[in-house]
């Protein structure tokens, strides 16, 4: 009985989370393609210009992906489209006389039309039958035509459900320059190569409008800790966030974040007085104010204590400041394994900064590779891939975190020395000098894998499979 009852409550959690609420950020797929962002408020109006406006009520409790048609103020359900095949023809276009007038619809016969409540459908009616040309089109163009005369007169509208896909898309769409030209695929390499997952402790710094953040909260659940760094004093807004629409408890509970200057540990942070003696304190509206100082700072030295005790599982970074001194700040608070994956549109920052990390022992193996991305329209008889598309979705470098050992040397100068000791013992027992072998030079050789001074003996005492190695 307890599971079935746990089982309805997700259940109805789910569909809860599915609908829309008063108070969300909602977009919504305009006739023309377009996507516009409005806020739904409980007894507003919501305007879309020229497809007409609608109460924000008639939404309200109605899930997401649903088609409307509005007519004088209220919204009509479009029942779901099946896709139709379009018949293959032998027709041309070649017999179409582009200059013998089509006889199209005036705009005034239009809005007489319009006023005597004749629908959509009626109106593109009209104008195919005035339209000279169009039994000499293909199907395809017929199609065509169709689809632009409803995108220009219909008053329609979908609700898009608001996924981190659904978002990151309007947004790249809207301006690519605000989240740092982080398109959707760069994103999901982003979270799949930090291992983002319930539970985990995680560092980012977003100069993406908080798009970075979003996908990584969409990800953790409502579980874990995260923590943001800023070049603000007050909390980051991440305009992203909005559309996402997360419950405040799911992001209250896991998200917190400090400026550059607190993040020091050498920083101490200045606080209004908060602490004062009981005879001091002359007002309730006085002792309330004391109250949420103190609340504050409280909340800012749990935040820091958090970041200083370290052992995060991942930093990410998709910032307009030089990666390599973020990493150098924030590397100390990784714990081991620990993956660190940044996000740069300019691939010399990131070249520089697997150059610096080569050589650097405390993070292993950093691999750099670019973004790339072909969409396609899958449409019957009509699949091909989409003519305008973005050129690159950015630069992507991980690594991961280890642990250095002062004490290990590298292998390989370990092994040379080892050969010429042997050659030397051969040399001396045989009586035959050693000419032309010369002593190792420590500076010529390079680093390679480096092992602690207790595992050397196990290592050289191994069978090798080629006495070069």
């Amino acid at each position: 009985m307890a599971s079935a009852s746990a089982e309805s409550s997700s259940s109805r959690s789910a569909l809860e989370d599915s609908c829309i609420s008063s108070g969300d950020t909602v977009l919504l797929r305009l006739p023309n393609g377009d996507v516009k962002s409005v806020k739904i408020t409980k007894d507003s109006t919501v305007s879309l210009g020229k497809f007409g406006t609608f109460l924000a009520n008639e939404l309200i409790g109605q899930t997401f992906g649903v088609s409307y048609e509005i007519s004088d103020k209220t919204l009509t359900v479009i029942p779901p489209r099946t896709l139709e095949e379009v018949e293959e023809t032998a027709a041309t276009n070649e017999l179409i006389d582009d200059g013998l007038p089509v006889q199209p619809v005036t705009n005034e016969r239009i809005q007489e039309l319009k006023q005597a409540g004749v629908h959509v459908s009626g109106i593109i009616q009209k104008q195919i039958e005035q339209h000279a040309n169009y039994s000499l089109k293909t199907e395809y163009s017929k199609d065509k035509y169709k689809k632009r005369k409803e995108a220009k007169y219909s008053k329609s509208f979908t609700t898009i459900e608001p996924t981190l896909f659904n978002v990151s898309e309007y947004w790249f769409n809207k301006d690519q320059s605000r989240i740092r030209d982080l398109r959707i695929d760069a994103l999901a390499q982003i979270l799949n190569m930090a291992n983002i997952k319930p539970g985990g402790r995680y560092l980012a710094v977003d100069d993406a409008s908080g798009l970075l953040v979003s996908g990584i909260l969409s990800r953790m659940g409502g579980q874990g800790r995260l923590i943001t760094l800023c070049d603000i004093e007050s909390p980051p807004s991440y305009p992203v966030m909005t559309h996402m629409n997360f419950k405040t408890e799911m992001v209250k509970s896991v998200l917190d974040s400090l400026n550059w200057a607190t993040a020091q540990e050498d920083y101490e942070p200045v606080f209004a007085p908060h602490d004062l003696p009981a005879d001091q304190i002359k007002s309730d509206k006085q002792k309330s104010r004391l109250n949420k100082r103190k609340a504050v700072s409280d909340a800012l030295m749990a935040v820091r204590e958090d970041l200083f005790a370290g052992e995060f599982d991942a930093l990410l970074i998709a910032s307009e400041y030089d990666p390599n001194s973020i990493i150098e700040a924030l590397g100390k608070y990784l714990g081991g394994s620990a993956n660190v994956v940044v996000h740069s549109p300019y691939v010399q920052i990131m070249s520089d900064l697997q150059a610096t990390l080569r050589w650097s022992p405390e993070y292993l193996s950093p691999a750099l590779s670019e973004v790339w991305l072909r969409k396609y329209q899958v449409l019957p008889g009509r699949t091909h891939p989409v003519m305008n598309m973005s050129g690159s979705g950015g630069y992507i470098l991980h690594t991961i975190k280890v642990y250095d050992d002062p004490s290990a040397v590298p292998v390989t100068s370990h092994r040379r020395q080892q050969r010429l000791k042997n050659v030397a013992a051969k040399s001396s027992a045989s009586g035959t000098p050693m000419d032309g072998i010369e002593p190792p030079d420590e500076s010529d050789v390079k680093p390679g894998i480096v092992v602690s001074a207790e595992d050397l003996d196990t290592i050289m005492d191994a069978p090798s499979s080629s006495p070069d190695e």
